[in-house]
């Protein structure tokens, strides 16, 4: 057996691929690297993203340490365990979500309290201005301490499930699910939400949901460090990315009561893989988070403890028609010829939605070139700005430009808290209410509520001016330092666009057919949110439940769909669009049209630096500090003697990057070859190092100390850089490593000419990190890794095998 010393492998193949100089191999590493972008985008700011390692590695710790949970029948313990935990992550979630719903109450109905006791003594003075300055202070005093928690841990901004979402994919989001991140995003979405900014609390309940998935079933804490326990089962990628989906998915049922919504959220963005356990798992998890919420809501809202009424931090109230009597019995909640306007209004949402993500992605390329690389004081100022303005906006346009409306003698609606109750009477005579400054002066989901439920009238100029200020201030607020949701902004904007093209077909067309205004309603606000977010399954389900109206199910599926078609002829939904601008490198669903022409060789990476199965530690030291790759492929050398049909290949060809001579591989006359044997981590050989798992070069290779499986994992999720590993003893070159029971041997791997799309959707599927090729005779070429797989890179390697046929092309006809 050889004793390696380490060396690159370029030129493997005469048609291996050379990565794009937008991808160059000096900024990329094996095990993650930051996709490319647009062309338009490719000057933004970059950060370097790693994978994250979904494949068991079946390497002799891990036999070893399932050969032991088998012998001593604790599988099914650990996954009763499993089933425990899993709840347990439900009913935090609940908990959570009721916190911060009550404390954003509390908090909003003071400052409403506060400023309409203001407005009611000066409306007779004249002096709006001290109401007006009364409430500007209040909203940026909110604001401020919400962009303070952002700034202290940035992750925490915006509404998280963009970050969630790469989470899944199978990128690893600095910091994303941190306990500093949860305090950060729970306390800084109260403040944002009360702040009066358009911004809602339902996408921070997700990255809620998501962390405590995450940080649960480690028992142990990186910020409390004296909260750790010798309970490890969980402590890899691949458990954890399980019990973060159901973190999400319970985020999502605890928002708006939507369990079975939670699931499918989960499976649509997020999760690359599935299993039935994980689905039923999941579920529960959502189950628990729902009940629990709704539990400690029916307690403090009506004193019956147990009354399971609102399920969800949103509640859409009841959709039936108020007033039967006055339409002669012919009101429904909708027709089948109501279909076809339906359709419409979804295809108008979409462009609406296209519209709102392409201002948001201007505005946001604007932030990270001239905000984000600013001092921290510079995001402050914006999220004050902002605030001010939305804030100003809301208070002149309640004052000055609402419309008086007869308060209806009938208004009933069976939801926890009456319509009427919630209407703004602000310079009206008695019996009337000022629509505009009931849309504003009012929390959002209550706002929803009006546009959905009240049997009045609004103006359709209210409407219209209504949806445009809300339409450019939420739009320039989402992406400002501030912990903010998406949902409930695009619900409430699109019941305005709903319920403006309702009161137009009634008022002005005369299409008066006993139609229930607030169906329209919903259905602007899901063509609008579905413009906006594209989610068709998840979405149409979730609007069901808070609904609790099946029969909604046929238009609000028709409706999405629409809104996403129409929306995706333009542009992205907003979520991948701040995904692809942060160049995280997400898979896709399917590979872009025309890959079957690109292989495996046009995609892979083939600047390897390789290890021996025995190798110096020196050498290894001194490789781990001068590269950044989180993946070595370990090969062999072999007699070119025992692969008789290898195509001529000479290690004098190879670059030797490490400054060591090659003679070393070649000690023998007989040409030799570097055959696969397995693939080790970066994490795994520094924990080898620390643990000095290693021999004297004139010692037996037996006398080498052993490491278990849980050993390795002990500090999952933050492994040792070997920086920190004590270089006393590894300097010399008298240690040697062998690597070979703690590599795996047995990795996925492609041909160099299996086709794209196959490559592709095993990458994808199986959750892999490292794909080696290796030829027919076991010759490793290179390595794919999810950068190499990003719609991005692929196209731009299909232009580049494009051009260079042209030019082939061209070259001919030139000579002929």
């Amino acid at each position: 057996m050889e004793i390696g010393r380490s060396s690159v492998l370029t030129n493997v193949n005469e048609h291996s691929s050379v990565v794009p100089r937008s991808h160059s191999s000096n900024g990329s590493r094996h095990g993650g690297s930051s996709s490319g972008s647009h062309h338009d985008d490719s000057n933004l700011p970059r950060k370097d993203y790693e994978s994250l390692d979904y494949d068991i590695c079946y390497n002799k710790p891990y036999e070893n340490y399932i050969e032991a949970q088998t012998a001593s029948h604790s599988i099914s313990k650990i996954e009763i365990i499993k089933w425990v935990i899993t709840i347990l992550i439900g009913l935090s979630t609940g908990m959570v979500a009721f916190f911060i719903d009550t404390i954003v109450k509390q908090l909003s109905k003071l400052k409403f309290h506060t400023v309409d006791q203001s407005i009611q003594l000066c409306s007779a003075d004249g002096c709006l201005v001290v109401s007006l300055v009364i409430m500007v202070v209040i909203n940026t005093g909110f604001v401020f301490i919400a962009t303070c928690l952002t700034v202290y841990e940035p992750v925490a901004a915006g509404s998280g499930i963009p970050e969630i979402k790469c989470y899944l994919n199978g990128v690893k989001i600095p910091r994303v699910a941190r306990f500093k991140s949860l305090i950060a995003k729970a306390v800084g979405v109260l403040f944002s939400v009360a702040g009066g900014l358009f911004v809602g609390k339902e996408g921070p309940m997700i990255h809620s949901g998501a962390i405590i998935g995450a940080g649960i079933p480690q028992f142990q804490s990186i910020t409390f460090k004296k909260i750790k326990s010798k309970f490890d089962f969980f402590r890899t990628d691949r458990d954890k990315r399980d019990f973060v989906a159901g973190g999400a998915a319970a985020g999502v049922a605890a928002a708006f009561g939507a369990p079975i919504g939670g699931v499918l959220f989960s499976l649509e963005e997020g999760c690359s893989f599935w299993n039935q356990k994980l689905t039923w798992r999941t579920f529960v998890c959502s189950m628990a988070a729902t009940f629990t919420l709704n539990f400690f809501l029916s307690g403090l809202d009506s004193n019956s403890w147990g009354l399971f009424y609102s399920p969800g931090l949103i509640n859409f109230g009841v959709f039936k028609c108020a007033d039967e009597n006055k339409t002669n019995g012919t009101c429904r909640l909708w027709t089948a010829l109501d279909l076809f306007i339906f359709v419409l209004m979804g295809l108008i949402g979409g462009l609406l939605g296209a519209l709102f993500n392409q201002l948001n992605k201007w505005l946001t390329v604007y932030r990270m070139k001239h905000v984000n690389t600013k001092q921290p004081v510079v995001k402050i100022l914006e999220s004050l700005l902002v605030a001010m303005v939305t804030t100003t906006v809301a208070f002149v346009a309640s004052m000055m430009l609402g419309r008086c409306k007869p308060i209806p003698s009938i208004m009933t609606n069976t939801t926890s808290s009456a319509i009427e109750e919630d209407v703004r009477t602000y310079f009206c005579e008695e019996g009337s209410y000022n629509d505009m400054a009931t849309l504003f002066f009012n929390s959002q989901e209550e706002a929803i509520k009006q546009l959905f439920h009240q049997p009045g009238e609004f103006d359709l100029s209210t409407l219209a001016l209504f949806f445009v200020f809300f339409f450019l201030l939420a739009c320039w607020t989402y992406g400002v330092a501030v912990p903010s949701g998406l949902f409930v902004p695009s619900l409430l904007c699109g019941a305005a666009y709903g319920r403006f093209v309702a009161t137009l077909l009634v008022n002005v067309i005369g299409y008066d057919r006993g139609i229930y205004l607030g169906t329209f309603s919903l259905i602007g606000a899901a063509a609008f949110l579905g413009g906006v977010v594209r989610m068709t399954i998840s979405l149409t389900v979730i609007l069901i439940e808070s609904t609790n109206e099946i029969s909604y199910g046929l238009p609000l599926m028709l409706t999405l769909m629409v809104a996403k078609w129409c929306g995706d002829f333009f542009n992205e939904g907003l979520y991948d669009i701040h995904i692809h601008l942060k160049g995280v490198p997400l898979l896709e669903w399917d590979v872009p049209e025309g890959m079957h022409r690109l292989t495996a060789k046009n995609a892979m990476c083939s600047d390897l630096h390789f290890l021996f199965p025995r190798t110096r530690v020196s050498v290894l030291h001194r490789i781990l500090k001068t590269t950044a790759h989180n993946a070595y492929p370990v090969v062999s050398v072999v007699d070119r003697a025992e692969v008789s049909d290898l195509a001529d290949i000479s290690v004098n060809d190879m670059e030797i990057k490490t400054g060591l001579d090659p003679t070393s591989i070649e000690q023998s006359d007989s040409p030799r070859i570097l055959k696969f044997d397995g693939i080790i981590l970066r994490s795994q050989l520094v924990v080898l190092l620390k643990n000095q798992i290693f021999f004297k070069e004139n010692a037996s290779p037996s006398s080498q100390p052993k490491i278990s499986y849980n050993e390795m994992t002990s500090e999952y999720p933050r492994y040792p850089d070997v920086i920190d590993v004590a270089n006393s003893q590894i300097g010399y070159n008298q240690y040697i490593m062998d690597i070979r029971d703690y590599m795996n041997p047995h990795p996925y791997t492609v041909y160099p000419d299996t086709p794209v799309p196959q490559v592709f959707n095993l990458f994808r599927s199986m959750g892999l990190r490292h794909l080696p090729v290796v030829d027919h005779f076991g010759q490793i070429q290179g390595i794919i890794t999810r950068h190499n797989l990003t719609h991005e890179f692929l196209e731009e390697r299909l232009s580049e095998i494009n051009d260079m046929e042209d030019l082939n092309v061209f070259d001919r006809t030139r000579f002929q």
